[in-house]
């Protein structure tokens, strides 16, 4: 099944725990803090990997993380990093940041290995706060949670050239008649379901061509099977615009080839904007040249060149493959993206504080990860997160906020009862 569509949710591990430890050797009574850092988390990266045609493997399995980094040990040994996460999918994958859309990659290259997000730091051991006034601390920090986002993948064709025009126009068998693809054909609208590639040589080059499902008016709207597919030829450099010139369809071939060109102009003005030539097929069935030579100068004035060919016996068809060459060679790569990024403050929440059932809930990132890397269980710990709170003005905010003694205060997972330490 060919999937080019999926939402999966990715984790970088999470740092290891710095550790709390003190020197315990033989003729050495007081030695020192001794606890090594935390581990790394595991980052997540992403592989173009030519193997690989389809986002299949990620249809059921929709959650992904790195490996957490070890905590650290006694005698200052520190905690081993996470493994990393490798995920591989196919070249021409683009990676959007489901909340925000930010394309966050475009792995257009086989082989291109992309950092998505990278692992939580590991927590500091009580070794590394240890100073000429505070010989002995005992608190350590616990590491840094990893990111976890929703991302999107989206699957592009990489092709040089794109086949478009009305279902049954006869895109498939042009396909399948200058490459070695098999892409299903019969006498019925929407035979083709999914894109086809083929390798196309002529005059001792050659360049990758790409069927899509047949466009239909409205296609950029979503309607018929358009929408799903036009975006495999985003990547093209040249347009065939393969056209029924007998209207065997019941339909006439200049309107054809307008409404399917608005729809190319409605879904990306650049797309539009591409090399184009018509391919005016099944003149095998045109019985009048003089039809045939009318057809041609109503599309000469739309500015357009026209091949008039026979797919299915491969009339007319080498001279149209030569002018396509000489275009895709003409033309350079597009440049469809714009990379975003998404910095560690992209989404950073502010510091806020609401009442839920009677507790105080105080929300923002900067607080919540202050939080994270407290260890609860140590006093020490406990006095250097008071006075972190205390510079973000968190106690400021509930007092305004009308706290009285011994309310419960929750930040993140962290829940403590509040005693005012400051007269209001």
């Amino acid at each position: 099944m060919f999937i080019d569509r999926v939402r999966i949710t990715v984790k970088s591990g999470d740092g290891g725990n710095g550790a709390s430890q003190f020197r315990r050797e033989k003729y050495v009574p007081e030695g020192g803090p001794a606890g090594g850092d935390g581990g790394r988390g595991g980052d997540v990266y992403l592989v173009a990997d030519p193997n690989a045609h389809t986002l299949m493997d990620y249809r059921y399995k929709k959650n992904y993380r790195a490996e957490d980094g070890l905590k650290g040990g006694r005698q200052n040994r520190h905690g081993r990093a996470g493994e990393p996460l490798t995920l591989r999918v196919p070249p021409g994958t683009v990676v959007y940041d489901q909340e925000t859309n930010i394309i966050l990659a475009d792995l257009s290259t086989p082989g291109e290995n992309v950092l998505l997000f990278a692992g939580g730091r590991g927590g500091r051991g009580n070794a590394r706060f240890a100073t000429s006034v505070h010989q002995a601390p005992t608190y350590a920090e616990k590491g840094e949670p990893g990111r976890e986002r929703e991302i999107r993948l989206e699957l592009k064709s990489i092709a040089d050239v794109g086949l478009v025009g009305f279902p049954n126009a006869g895109k498939s068998t042009l396909l399948s008649v200058v490459s070695q693809a098999r892409p299903k054909i019969a006498d019925y609208p929407f035979t083709t379901l999914e894109p086809h590639l083929g390798v196309v040589a002529i005059g001792g080059k050659s360049f990758i061509m790409a069927d899509i499902p047949g466009l239909i008016e409205g296609a950029h709207t979503g309607q018929g099977l358009g929408h799903e597919f036009l975006r495999h030829i985003e990547r093209t450099r040249v347009l065939i615009h393969v056209v029924d010139a007998a209207g065997t369809e019941g339909r006439d071939p200049i309107e054809d080839i307008i409404t399917i060109n608005r729809e190319l102009a409605s879904y990306s003005p650049l797309l539009a904007a591409r090399p184009q030539v018509v391919a005016l097929n099944k003149v095998d069935a045109i019985v009048d040249e003089q039809e045939l030579a009318v057809l041609m100068e109503r599309v000469r004035e739309l500015s357009l060149e026209a091949f008039p060919i026979s797919a299915v016996i491969g009339e007319g068809v080498p001279p149209l493959l030569y002018r396509v060459l000489a275009l895709v060679e003409a033309t350079p790569p597009p440049e469809i993206h714009q990379l975003g990024t998404l910095p560690e403050n992209a989404l950073e929440e502010p510091l806020s504080l609401s009442e839920e059932d009677g507790v105080f809930v105080v929300r923002g990132t900067q607080v919540e990860r202050i939080v994270s890397r407290c260890d609860m269980d140590d006093d020490d710990s406990v006095v250097r997160l008071q006075r972190s709170l205390r510079q973000l003005k968190v106690f400021d905010k509930l007092r305004q906020a009308g706290i009285k003694e011994g309310a419960l205060v929750r930040i993140g997972a962290a829940e403590f009862n509040f005693y005012d330490d400051e007269p209001m």
